[in-house]
Protein backbone atom coordinates (compact mmCIF):
# COMPACT_ATOMS: atom_id res chain seq x y z
CA UNK A 1 0.00 0.00 0.00
CA UNK A 2 3.31 2.31 -0.48
CA UNK A 3 3.72 4.33 -3.63
CA UNK A 4 6.78 6.40 -4.87
CA UNK A 5 5.54 10.12 -4.94
CA UNK A 6 7.99 12.27 -6.83
CA UNK A 7 11.37 11.45 -4.63
CA UNK A 8 9.07 10.95 -1.59
CA UNK A 9 7.66 7.59 -0.36
CA UNK A 10 4.26 8.55 -0.54
CA UNK A 11 1.47 6.60 1.48
CA UNK A 12 -2.28 5.97 1.79
CA UNK A 13 -4.60 4.81 4.50
CA UNK A 14 -4.95 1.24 4.74
CA UNK A 15 -5.73 -1.16 7.45
CA UNK A 16 -2.15 -1.85 9.13
CA UNK A 17 -1.69 1.89 8.60
CA UNK A 18 -4.96 2.44 11.34
CA UNK A 19 -4.16 -0.59 13.11
CA UNK A 20 -0.38 0.89 13.64
CA UNK A 21 -1.59 4.41 14.67
CA UNK A 22 -4.34 2.96 17.13
CA UNK A 23 -2.01 0.35 18.80
CA UNK A 24 0.43 3.56 19.33
CA UNK A 25 -1.91 6.13 20.64
CA UNK A 26 -3.25 3.12 22.87
CA UNK A 27 -3.08 2.04 26.15
CA UNK A 28 0.69 1.01 27.53
CA UNK A 29 2.18 -1.93 29.23
CA UNK A 30 -0.18 -4.63 30.11
CA UNK A 31 -3.78 -3.01 29.18
CA UNK A 32 -2.16 -2.49 25.26
CA UNK A 33 -1.08 -6.12 25.31
CA UNK A 34 -3.92 -7.15 26.17
CA UNK A 35 -5.77 -4.65 23.80
CA UNK A 36 -3.23 -5.83 20.95
CA UNK A 37 -4.21 -9.89 21.42
CA UNK A 38 -8.03 -9.05 22.04
CA UNK A 39 -7.70 -6.83 18.55
CA UNK A 40 -8.95 -3.78 17.35
CA UNK A 41 -12.53 -2.39 17.32
CA UNK A 42 -12.39 0.07 14.69
CA UNK A 43 -16.47 1.09 15.01
CA UNK A 44 -15.08 1.88 18.50
CA UNK A 45 -11.84 4.13 17.66
CA UNK A 46 -12.87 7.74 19.59
CA UNK A 47 -9.31 9.42 18.38
CA UNK A 48 -7.17 8.60 15.93
CA UNK A 49 -3.81 10.81 14.88
CA UNK A 50 -1.98 10.00 11.52
CA UNK A 51 0.39 13.18 11.79
CA UNK A 52 3.76 14.48 11.33
CA UNK A 53 4.89 13.45 15.09
CA UNK A 54 5.28 10.04 14.23
CA UNK A 55 7.03 9.83 10.41
CA UNK A 56 5.60 6.35 9.74
CA UNK A 57 2.06 8.66 9.27
CA UNK A 58 3.33 10.94 6.72
CA UNK A 59 3.12 11.62 3.27
CA UNK A 60 -0.41 10.48 3.20
CA UNK A 61 -1.80 12.24 -0.54
CA UNK A 62 -5.73 11.05 -0.50
CA UNK A 63 -8.19 10.36 3.18
CA UNK A 64 -9.75 7.01 2.70
CA UNK A 65 -10.16 3.73 3.97
CA UNK A 66 -11.61 5.52 7.62
CA UNK A 67 -15.47 4.09 7.00
CA UNK A 68 -15.34 1.48 9.86
CA UNK A 69 -14.50 4.40 12.18
CA UNK A 70 -17.58 5.39 13.10
CA UNK A 71 -17.30 6.65 16.11
CA UNK A 72 -14.63 8.44 15.71
CA UNK A 73 -14.63 11.78 17.62
CA UNK A 74 -11.18 13.71 17.30
CA UNK A 75 -8.95 13.06 13.77
CA UNK A 76 -5.89 14.63 13.29
CA UNK A 77 -4.33 14.44 9.42
CA UNK A 78 -1.74 17.11 9.94
CA UNK A 79 1.55 17.97 8.28
CA UNK A 80 0.74 15.35 4.56
CA UNK A 81 0.04 15.68 1.31
CA UNK A 82 -3.72 15.87 1.03
CA UNK A 83 -5.56 18.20 -1.23
CA UNK A 84 -9.09 17.33 -0.86
CA UNK A 85 -11.59 16.46 2.28
CA UNK A 86 -13.49 13.63 1.17
CA UNK A 87 -14.46 10.34 2.19
CA UNK A 88 -15.20 10.70 5.83
CA UNK A 89 -19.34 10.69 5.36
CA UNK A 90 -19.62 7.72 7.62
CA UNK A 91 -17.87 9.93 10.13
CA UNK A 92 -20.82 11.37 11.92
CA UNK A 93 -19.74 11.61 15.61
CA UNK A 94 -16.61 14.02 14.33
CA UNK A 95 -15.93 16.80 16.55
CA UNK A 96 -12.47 17.57 15.96
CA UNK A 97 -10.57 17.99 12.50
CA UNK A 98 -6.90 18.95 11.75
CA UNK A 99 -5.90 18.48 8.66
CA UNK A 100 -3.29 21.27 8.44
CA UNK A 101 0.26 21.57 6.83
CA UNK A 102 -1.65 19.79 4.01
CA UNK A 103 -2.36 21.36 0.24
CA UNK A 104 -6.14 22.04 0.39
CA UNK A 105 -6.76 24.67 -1.82
CA UNK A 106 -10.28 25.13 -3.18
CA UNK A 107 -12.05 26.93 -0.50
CA UNK A 108 -15.43 25.46 -1.71
CA UNK A 109 -13.95 22.01 -0.64
CA UNK A 110 -15.01 23.78 3.10
CA UNK A 111 -18.68 23.12 2.29
CA UNK A 112 -18.45 19.11 2.22
CA UNK A 113 -17.82 19.49 5.84
CA UNK A 114 -21.34 20.76 6.75
CA UNK A 115 -22.35 17.06 6.71
CA UNK A 116 -20.98 16.99 10.69
CA UNK A 117 -23.29 18.54 12.55
CA UNK A 118 -21.00 18.33 15.97
CA UNK A 119 -17.52 19.56 14.66
CA UNK A 120 -16.73 22.30 16.38
CA UNK A 121 -13.04 22.89 15.57
CA UNK A 122 -11.52 22.81 12.43
CA UNK A 123 -7.45 23.19 12.00
CA UNK A 124 -6.84 24.06 8.40
CA UNK A 125 -3.37 26.45 8.61
CA UNK A 126 -0.91 25.74 6.48
CA UNK A 127 -2.77 24.99 3.38
CA UNK A 128 -3.47 27.28 0.28
CA UNK A 129 -6.80 27.87 1.02
CA UNK A 130 -5.66 29.41 4.36
CA UNK A 131 -4.41 32.00 2.14
CA UNK A 132 -7.76 33.05 0.63
CA UNK A 133 -9.10 36.71 1.72
CA UNK A 134 -12.31 35.59 2.33
CA UNK A 135 -10.59 32.38 3.93
CA UNK A 136 -12.29 33.33 7.60
CA UNK A 137 -15.41 34.76 6.89
CA UNK A 138 -16.06 31.73 4.14
CA UNK A 139 -15.66 28.73 6.96
CA UNK A 140 -17.95 31.01 9.42
CA UNK A 141 -20.75 30.88 7.14
CA UNK A 142 -20.80 27.43 5.62
CA UNK A 143 -19.96 25.72 9.34
CA UNK A 144 -21.94 28.15 11.10
CA UNK A 145 -21.76 25.76 14.26
CA UNK A 146 -17.68 26.38 14.23
CA UNK A 147 -16.69 27.48 17.36
CA UNK A 148 -12.75 27.02 17.45
CA UNK A 149 -10.75 27.57 13.22
CA UNK A 150 -7.28 27.28 13.45
CA UNK A 151 -7.22 27.00 17.16
CA UNK A 152 -8.81 30.58 17.60
CA UNK A 153 -12.49 31.22 18.80
CA UNK A 154 -15.06 32.49 15.86
CA UNK A 155 -17.00 35.25 18.01
CA UNK A 156 -19.97 36.86 17.20
CA UNK A 157 -18.85 39.53 15.40
CA UNK A 158 -17.30 37.61 12.73
CA UNK A 159 -20.33 35.17 12.24
CA UNK A 160 -22.42 38.21 12.05
CA UNK A 161 -20.22 39.67 8.94
CA UNK A 162 -19.75 35.99 7.66
CA UNK A 163 -23.30 35.72 7.67
CA UNK A 164 -24.57 39.38 5.29
CA UNK A 165 -21.52 38.57 3.33
CA UNK A 166 -22.60 34.84 2.08
CA UNK A 167 -26.67 35.02 2.98
CA UNK A 168 -28.02 34.22 -0.44
CA UNK A 169 -25.90 30.93 -0.97
CA UNK A 170 -26.32 29.95 2.63
CA UNK A 171 -29.80 30.41 1.87
CA UNK A 172 -29.95 28.41 -1.45
CA UNK A 173 -27.20 25.32 0.05
CA UNK A 174 -30.10 25.01 3.24
CA UNK A 175 -32.80 24.88 1.15
CA UNK A 176 -30.74 22.26 -1.24
CA UNK A 177 -29.78 20.38 1.64
CA UNK A 178 -33.56 20.36 3.09
CA UNK A 179 -34.91 18.74 -0.32
CA UNK A 180 -31.60 16.16 -0.12
CA UNK A 181 -32.97 15.53 3.55
CA UNK A 182 -36.51 14.97 2.62
CA UNK A 183 -35.64 12.68 -0.32
CA UNK A 184 -33.02 10.49 1.62
CA UNK A 185 -35.47 10.03 4.49
CA UNK A 186 -38.41 9.23 2.04
CA UNK A 187 -35.70 6.56 0.68
CA UNK A 188 -34.47 5.17 4.13
CA UNK A 189 -38.53 5.06 5.18
CA UNK A 190 -39.69 3.61 1.85
CA UNK A 191 -36.64 0.71 1.88
CA UNK A 192 -37.52 0.13 6.15
CA UNK A 193 -40.59 -0.76 4.63
CA UNK A 194 -39.73 -2.62 2.07
CA UNK A 195 -37.55 -4.69 4.24
CA UNK A 196 -40.35 -5.32 6.69
CA UNK A 197 -42.73 -6.44 3.55
CA UNK A 198 -39.67 -9.05 2.58
CA UNK A 199 -39.68 -10.37 6.10
CA UNK A 200 -43.11 -11.00 5.95
CA UNK A 201 -42.60 -12.17 2.17
CA UNK A 202 -45.43 -10.40 0.48
CA UNK A 203 -43.37 -7.46 -1.55
CA UNK A 204 -45.06 -6.25 -4.41
CA UNK A 205 -48.29 -7.23 -3.25
CA UNK A 206 -49.60 -3.74 -1.73
CA UNK A 207 -49.75 -2.42 -5.75
CA UNK A 208 -50.58 -3.18 -9.41
CA UNK A 209 -47.46 -5.16 -9.93
CA UNK A 210 -49.14 -8.78 -10.18
CA UNK A 211 -52.27 -7.46 -11.85
CA UNK A 212 -49.39 -5.34 -14.60
CA UNK A 213 -47.29 -8.93 -14.50
CA UNK A 214 -50.26 -11.28 -15.37
CA UNK A 215 -51.47 -8.81 -18.38
CA UNK A 216 -48.22 -8.13 -19.69
CA UNK A 217 -47.62 -11.51 -20.91
CA UNK A 218 -50.89 -12.39 -22.21
CA UNK A 219 -51.19 -12.48 -25.63
CA UNK A 220 -55.22 -13.11 -25.39
CA UNK A 221 -55.70 -10.02 -23.12
CA UNK A 222 -56.33 -7.61 -25.61
CA UNK A 223 -58.64 -9.93 -27.48
CA UNK A 224 -60.53 -11.47 -24.67
CA UNK A 225 -61.40 -8.20 -23.64
CA UNK A 226 -63.65 -7.25 -26.13
CA UNK A 227 -66.43 -9.83 -25.49
CA UNK A 228 -69.71 -8.57 -24.28
CA UNK A 229 -70.74 -8.33 -21.01
CA UNK A 230 -67.48 -8.77 -19.98
CA UNK A 231 -67.79 -6.01 -17.67
CA UNK A 232 -71.23 -7.04 -15.68
CA UNK A 233 -69.62 -10.59 -15.55
CA UNK A 234 -65.97 -9.46 -14.00
CA UNK A 235 -68.05 -6.94 -11.47
CA UNK A 236 -69.87 -9.93 -10.73
CA UNK A 237 -67.13 -12.03 -10.56
CA UNK A 238 -65.32 -10.13 -7.87
CA UNK A 239 -67.77 -9.93 -5.64
CA UNK A 240 -66.75 -13.61 -4.87
CA UNK A 241 -62.77 -13.93 -5.40
CA UNK A 242 -60.72 -12.71 -1.94
CA UNK A 243 -56.78 -12.62 -2.94
CA UNK A 244 -54.56 -12.98 -5.72
CA UNK A 245 -57.73 -13.56 -8.33
CA UNK A 246 -57.54 -12.90 -12.79
CA UNK A 247 -60.04 -12.04 -15.22
CA UNK A 248 -60.35 -11.91 -19.21
CA UNK A 249 -61.32 -8.33 -19.26
CA UNK A 250 -58.22 -6.06 -21.00
CA UNK A 251 -60.77 -3.26 -22.71
CA UNK A 252 -59.79 0.07 -20.78
CA UNK A 253 -62.79 0.94 -18.94
CA UNK A 254 -62.68 -2.44 -17.71
CA UNK A 255 -59.43 -3.00 -16.86
CA UNK A 256 -59.67 0.06 -14.48
CA UNK A 257 -62.20 -1.21 -12.64
CA UNK A 258 -60.35 -4.78 -13.09
CA UNK A 259 -57.05 -3.55 -11.92
CA UNK A 260 -58.72 -1.71 -9.09
CA UNK A 261 -60.34 -4.58 -7.16
CA UNK A 262 -57.44 -6.42 -7.67
CA UNK A 263 -54.86 -4.07 -6.26
CA UNK A 264 -58.01 -4.20 -3.12
CA UNK A 265 -57.65 -7.90 -3.24
CA UNK A 266 -53.96 -7.62 -2.96
CA UNK A 267 -53.94 -4.98 -0.21
CA UNK A 268 -55.98 -7.78 1.56
CA UNK A 269 -53.54 -10.86 0.88
CA UNK A 270 -50.39 -8.18 1.62
CA UNK A 271 -52.24 -7.26 5.43
CA UNK A 272 -52.49 -10.73 5.93
CA UNK A 273 -48.85 -11.42 5.14
CA UNK A 274 -48.10 -9.25 7.91
CA UNK A 275 -50.20 -10.28 10.11
CA UNK A 276 -48.55 -13.47 9.74
CA UNK A 277 -45.69 -12.09 10.19
CA UNK A 278 -46.26 -11.22 13.43
CA UNK A 279 -47.99 -14.72 14.33
CA UNK A 280 -44.68 -16.12 13.29
CA UNK A 281 -42.72 -13.79 15.16
CA UNK A 282 -44.99 -14.25 18.47
CA UNK A 283 -44.10 -17.52 17.88
CA UNK A 284 -40.52 -17.68 17.71
CA UNK A 285 -40.24 -15.09 20.57
CA UNK A 286 -42.71 -17.48 22.74
CA UNK A 287 -40.16 -20.94 21.74
CA UNK A 288 -36.69 -18.69 22.78
CA UNK A 289 -38.62 -17.92 25.99
CA UNK A 290 -39.33 -21.61 26.62
CA UNK A 291 -35.90 -21.89 25.85
CA UNK A 292 -34.40 -19.74 28.00
CA UNK A 293 -36.53 -20.58 30.44
CA UNK A 294 -35.43 -24.64 30.32
CA UNK A 295 -32.00 -23.72 29.99
CA UNK A 296 -32.04 -21.34 33.47
CA UNK A 297 -34.04 -24.07 35.68
CA UNK A 298 -31.32 -26.75 34.98
CA UNK A 299 -28.84 -24.07 35.03
CA UNK A 300 -30.19 -23.32 38.49
CA UNK A 301 -30.52 -26.89 39.63
CA UNK A 302 -26.98 -28.07 38.48
CA UNK A 303 -25.80 -24.88 40.72
CA UNK A 304 -27.14 -26.30 43.48
CA UNK A 305 -25.61 -29.90 43.14
CA UNK A 306 -22.16 -27.95 43.04
CA UNK A 307 -23.18 -25.40 45.90
CA UNK A 308 -23.81 -28.22 48.12
CA UNK A 309 -20.44 -30.28 47.08
CA UNK A 310 -18.50 -26.96 47.57
CA UNK A 311 -20.59 -26.72 50.76
CA UNK A 312 -18.06 -29.40 52.49
CA UNK A 313 -15.44 -29.98 49.59
CA UNK A 314 -12.26 -27.86 51.74
CA UNK A 315 -13.24 -29.24 55.18
CA UNK A 316 -13.03 -32.61 53.50
CA UNK A 317 -9.94 -32.39 52.09
CA UNK A 318 -8.35 -31.07 55.21
CA UNK A 319 -9.69 -33.89 57.66
CA UNK A 320 -8.03 -36.47 54.84
CA UNK A 321 -4.52 -35.06 55.19
CA UNK A 322 -5.01 -35.66 59.56
CA UNK A 323 -6.15 -38.76 59.12
CA UNK A 324 -3.74 -41.26 60.84
CA UNK A 325 -5.11 -44.30 60.15
CA UNK A 326 -4.70 -46.04 56.86
CA UNK A 327 -7.76 -48.12 56.54
CA UNK A 328 -10.66 -45.08 57.42
CA UNK A 329 -8.43 -42.57 55.27
CA UNK A 330 -8.79 -45.38 52.09
CA UNK A 331 -12.69 -45.24 52.81
CA UNK A 332 -13.22 -41.31 53.18
CA UNK A 333 -11.12 -41.55 49.39
CA UNK A 334 -13.02 -43.88 48.41
CA UNK A 335 -16.23 -42.08 49.55
CA UNK A 336 -14.75 -38.44 48.23
CA UNK A 337 -14.43 -40.35 44.55
CA UNK A 338 -18.45 -41.36 44.73
CA UNK A 339 -19.04 -38.06 45.37
CA UNK A 340 -17.46 -37.15 42.57
CA UNK A 341 -19.23 -38.99 40.00
CA UNK A 342 -22.52 -38.69 41.83
CA UNK A 343 -21.78 -35.14 41.22
CA UNK A 344 -20.68 -36.19 37.33
CA UNK A 345 -23.67 -38.11 36.48
CA UNK A 346 -26.11 -35.85 38.44
CA UNK A 347 -24.85 -33.05 36.59
CA UNK A 348 -24.91 -35.24 33.34
CA UNK A 349 -28.18 -36.52 33.91
CA UNK A 350 -29.39 -32.96 34.02
CA UNK A 351 -27.93 -31.95 30.90
CA UNK A 352 -29.35 -35.31 28.84
CA UNK A 353 -33.03 -34.23 30.59
CA UNK A 354 -32.94 -30.61 29.03
CA UNK A 355 -31.01 -31.91 25.79
CA UNK A 356 -33.98 -34.36 25.52
CA UNK A 357 -36.36 -31.20 26.57
CA UNK A 358 -35.12 -29.17 23.97
CA UNK A 359 -35.45 -31.28 21.10
CA UNK A 360 -39.34 -31.72 21.73
CA UNK A 361 -39.76 -27.79 22.35
CA UNK A 362 -37.82 -27.39 19.14
CA UNK A 363 -39.83 -30.08 17.19
CA UNK A 364 -43.07 -28.73 18.27
CA UNK A 365 -41.91 -25.16 17.18
CA UNK A 366 -41.29 -26.64 14.23
CA UNK A 367 -44.77 -27.94 13.75
CA UNK A 368 -45.85 -25.01 14.61
CA UNK A 369 -44.66 -23.00 12.17
CA UNK A 370 -45.05 -25.91 9.31
CA UNK A 371 -48.31 -25.54 10.11
CA UNK A 372 -48.71 -22.03 9.89
CA UNK A 373 -47.06 -22.28 6.42
CA UNK A 374 -49.38 -24.81 5.41
CA UNK A 375 -52.52 -23.57 6.08
CA UNK A 376 -51.25 -20.22 4.49
CA UNK A 377 -50.21 -21.69 1.41
CA UNK A 378 -53.11 -24.22 1.40
CA UNK A 379 -55.79 -20.65 1.80
CA UNK A 380 -53.90 -19.24 -1.34
CA UNK A 381 -54.62 -22.84 -3.08
CA UNK A 382 -58.46 -22.72 -2.46
CA UNK A 383 -59.01 -19.45 -3.64
CA UNK A 384 -56.92 -20.17 -7.09
CA UNK A 385 -59.28 -22.85 -7.59
CA UNK A 386 -62.28 -21.12 -6.71
CA UNK A 387 -61.49 -18.59 -9.38
CA UNK A 388 -60.38 -21.16 -11.98
CA UNK A 389 -64.59 -22.31 -11.44
CA UNK A 390 -65.21 -18.14 -11.90
CA UNK A 391 -63.36 -18.04 -14.73
CA UNK A 392 -65.16 -20.50 -16.32
CA UNK A 393 -68.34 -19.44 -15.68
CA UNK A 394 -67.67 -16.25 -17.17
CA UNK A 395 -66.49 -18.08 -20.61
CA UNK A 396 -69.54 -20.25 -20.85
CA UNK A 397 -71.93 -17.30 -20.04
CA UNK A 398 -70.12 -15.05 -22.70
CA UNK A 399 -70.44 -18.05 -25.26
CA UNK A 400 -74.31 -18.41 -24.29
CA UNK A 401 -74.76 -15.28 -25.32
CA UNK A 402 -73.08 -15.36 -28.78
CA UNK A 403 -75.10 -18.72 -29.67
CA UNK A 404 -78.29 -17.21 -28.98
CA UNK A 405 -77.32 -13.96 -30.74
CA UNK A 406 -77.55 -11.75 -28.33
CA UNK A 407 -74.27 -9.23 -28.53
CA UNK A 408 -75.59 -6.06 -29.12
CA UNK A 409 -73.01 -4.51 -31.26
CA UNK A 410 -70.68 -6.02 -33.85
CA UNK A 411 -67.56 -8.19 -32.67
CA UNK A 412 -64.05 -7.06 -33.91
CA UNK A 413 -62.99 -9.60 -36.58
CA UNK A 414 -60.15 -11.15 -33.98
CA UNK A 415 -62.74 -11.42 -31.33
CA UNK A 416 -65.46 -13.07 -34.09
CA UNK A 417 -62.77 -15.43 -34.99
CA UNK A 418 -62.91 -16.82 -31.71
CA UNK A 419 -66.57 -17.97 -32.18
CA UNK A 420 -66.18 -20.51 -35.36
CA UNK A 421 -66.87 -23.10 -32.46
CA UNK A 422 -66.99 -23.75 -28.71
CA UNK A 423 -63.45 -25.46 -28.06
CA UNK A 424 -61.60 -22.32 -29.83
CA UNK A 425 -63.38 -20.03 -27.76
CA UNK A 426 -62.28 -22.31 -24.44
CA UNK A 427 -58.95 -22.59 -25.62
CA UNK A 428 -58.35 -19.38 -25.85
CA UNK A 429 -59.95 -18.32 -22.37
CA UNK A 430 -57.37 -21.48 -21.10
CA UNK A 431 -54.46 -20.22 -22.39
CA UNK A 432 -54.72 -16.47 -21.33
CA UNK A 433 -56.29 -18.49 -17.78
CA UNK A 434 -52.64 -20.21 -18.16
CA UNK A 435 -50.81 -17.55 -18.52
CA UNK A 436 -52.12 -15.59 -15.79
CA UNK A 437 -51.95 -18.60 -13.55
CA UNK A 438 -48.42 -19.41 -13.95
CA UNK A 439 -48.09 -15.71 -12.32
CA UNK A 440 -49.56 -16.69 -9.74
CA UNK A 441 -47.98 -20.36 -8.97
CA UNK A 442 -44.81 -18.45 -9.90
CA UNK A 443 -45.66 -16.21 -7.15
CA UNK A 444 -46.46 -18.75 -4.91
CA UNK A 445 -43.75 -20.40 -5.75
CA UNK A 446 -41.05 -17.91 -4.46
CA UNK A 447 -43.11 -17.25 -1.59
CA UNK A 448 -43.30 -21.09 -0.18
CA UNK A 449 -39.82 -21.23 -1.04
CA UNK A 450 -38.59 -18.18 0.90
CA UNK A 451 -40.65 -18.98 3.83
CA UNK A 452 -39.42 -22.83 4.27
CA UNK A 453 -35.94 -21.53 3.68
CA UNK A 454 -36.90 -19.23 6.36
CA UNK A 455 -38.20 -21.50 8.52
CA UNK A 456 -35.00 -24.46 7.82
CA UNK A 457 -32.48 -21.49 8.44
CA UNK A 458 -33.90 -21.09 11.61
CA UNK A 459 -34.41 -24.53 13.13
CA UNK A 460 -30.81 -25.37 11.79
CA UNK A 461 -29.49 -22.02 13.27
CA UNK A 462 -31.37 -23.03 17.29
CA UNK A 463 -29.71 -26.75 16.39
CA UNK A 464 -26.02 -25.53 16.01
CA UNK A 465 -26.81 -23.73 19.10
CA UNK A 466 -27.96 -25.86 21.10
CA UNK A 467 -25.26 -28.55 20.04
CA UNK A 468 -22.73 -25.87 21.17
CA UNK A 469 -24.25 -24.95 24.42
CA UNK A 470 -24.64 -29.01 25.23
CA UNK A 471 -21.19 -29.69 24.21
CA UNK A 472 -19.77 -26.66 26.17
CA UNK A 473 -22.04 -27.63 29.72
CA UNK A 474 -20.41 -31.05 29.37
CA UNK A 475 -17.20 -30.17 28.66
CA UNK A 476 -17.17 -27.44 31.93
CA UNK A 477 -19.00 -30.99 34.02
CA UNK A 478 -15.97 -32.91 32.82
CA UNK A 479 -13.42 -29.96 33.87
CA UNK A 480 -14.90 -29.13 36.96
CA UNK A 481 -15.12 -32.80 38.13
CA UNK A 482 -11.80 -33.61 36.98
CA UNK A 483 -9.99 -30.75 38.25
CA UNK A 484 -11.83 -32.21 41.85
CA UNK A 485 -10.07 -35.56 41.43
CA UNK A 486 -6.92 -33.61 41.23
CA UNK A 487 -7.00 -31.80 44.01
CA UNK A 488 -7.86 -35.22 46.05
CA UNK A 489 -4.45 -36.79 44.36
CA UNK A 490 -2.65 -33.65 45.05
CA UNK A 491 -3.79 -33.69 48.61
CA UNK A 492 -3.24 -37.33 49.00
CA UNK A 493 0.06 -37.17 47.48
CA UNK A 494 1.58 -34.58 49.77
CA UNK A 495 -0.20 -36.71 52.61
CA UNK A 496 1.75 -40.04 51.50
Amino acid sequence: MIRLYGKVEQRVIDEKMLQDAVEEQGPREEAGKISKEEGITFNEVLQLRLEYKNLSFNNIEKIQGLETLTKLEDLTLYNNRISCMENMDTLKNLTFLSIGNNSVGQLDNVIYLRRFKNLHTLNLAGNPLSKEENYKLFIAAYLSDLVYLDYRLLNEETKGQALAKYQYAIEEIQHNELQSLKATEAEQSQEEELQQHREAFVEDLNGSYLFDSMFAEDPEAQTLGQLPGVAELVQTYLLFIYSIQISVCSLTYIILTFEHKVVDLCVQMFESGLAEQKLREAEVNAFFDGLQEAVREKQQRSAQHVADFEKHRKKRLLDLQWVSDAAQQEAQVNQYREDIQTLRDNSMLLELQLVDQLEEIIKDFERSITDMVGSFIETCRDLENHHHEKIKDIAMATLEKVVKNEVENDLPDDVRALFVDKDTVMNAVSASHDTHLLKIDNREDKLVTRINAWMMALIERIQDEEVWRNRKCISEIQNYTQHLRNQLEEVLHHHG
